[in-house]
């Protein structure tokens, strides 16, 4: 028995006698020794080469373009990201603003009561009166008046007029007004002369 006639154990041999035994793999070739290439052939390489090279700097063009596409999808998304979040902390901000402003003019007949007890004298209600002006006061709240002061339609309400010549002057202050922040909470109710 020759060593190409031992068994493979991969190999399934029928062992019936008279049937047919598959055919022994081929003998592996032998190396052919380099012979020169012919000008045709190398041109033919040549080309191959180019070609191929072409479609791999078409291919890296392409991944370079949606590289490009993808970073500046990510940049606007940032940006929109950023966008969106100083718009959500400006609401907020608006938010707190508009509700803090709600509860200073729901405190202002809390401060007229005051002010009218001060003025009638009563001197248990003064503290208390300064000690609520002055924490509004530090937040942002200022109290109008504008007695002796040009008429402004924009900062005071005229609810009685005198005659007189020349420009419009506040007479008294029958309410006061207060500004918020810049903005007028509420007019000073005023009688106006002239």
């Amino acid at each position: 028995m020759s060593p190409d006639d031992t068994p493979d154990p991969g190999r399934v041999v029928d062992a019936r006698p008279g049937a047919a035994q598959p055919a022994p793999p081929p003998a592996p070739a032998e190396a052919v020794p380099d012979a020169p290439l012919e000008a045709e052939t190398l041109d033919a390489l040549e080309a191959e080469v180019e070609e191929a090279a072409e479609v791999v700097e078409s291919d890296l063009s392409a991944l370079a373009s949606e590289r490009d596409d993808y970073l500046d999808q990510l940049r606007r998304l940032q940006a929109d990201f950023e966008n969106y979040r100083k718009r959500v902390l400006k609401q907020q901000d608006e938010l707190a603003e508009r509700a803090t402003e709600s509860l200073v003019a729901d405190l202002l007949p809390v401060l007229d009561a005051c002010d009218a007890a001060v003025q009638h004298g009563d001197d248990a209600a003064a503290p208390i009166a300064k000690a609520l002006t002055d924490v509004l006061d530090k937040q942002g709240l200022v109290k109008l008046a504008p007695a002796g002061e040009a008429f402004d339609p924009n900062h005071h309400e005229a609810v009685a007029h005198e005659p007189g010549e020349g420009e419009s002057v506040v007479t008294e202050v029958l309410r006061a007004g207060y500004l918020w922040k810049g903005r007028v909470l509420r007019p000073a109710m005023v009688r106006v002369r002239g």
